[in-house]
């Protein structure tokens, strides 16, 4: 899953049209369209958040946690975790930045996932 660890997604070389995740064909050309992978930028804006007070099993223990749409500097939206904000600077429109995290950790094995989060900058 390269899109997990670098924001791999995916753009289409007849219309320029990029998509997160990866896709196999362009919905705009259909079979014209030449899919090629294409890494997406770091760097975003909030695009709409929710604050969550009552996090699924798992992350309880993180709660409360602010969610996020994010629309990266190309158009596309993704949804992410936004971690290292403080509740204050958390609002639409702020500039945010793609950083490295701790997604989950399976404590019978010892293995430990890691993910993209965005936070706020600026």
């Amino acid at each position: 899953m390269p899109e997990r660890y670098r924001l791999v997604g995916s753009k289409c070389l007849t219309c320029h049209s990029e998509f997160f995740p990866q896709r196999k064909f362009c919905p705009h050309c259909r079979r014209k369209g030449k899919i090629v992978k294409h890494d997406m930028p770091t760097e975003g804006k909030i695009f709409s958040f929710t604050e969550v007070s009552s996090g699924p099993e798992g992350f309880e223990h993180q709660t409360p946690y602010f969610m996020a749409i994010v629309e990266l500097k190309n158009g596309v939206r993704l949804m992410s975790q936004l971690v290292d904000s403080p509740k204050g600077t958390v609002k639409i429109g702020a500039p945010v930045q793609l950083v490295f995290r701790r997604i989950a950790e399976d404590e019978h094995e010892g293995a430990i996932a890691y993910g993209y989060k965005f936070k706020v900058v600026g």
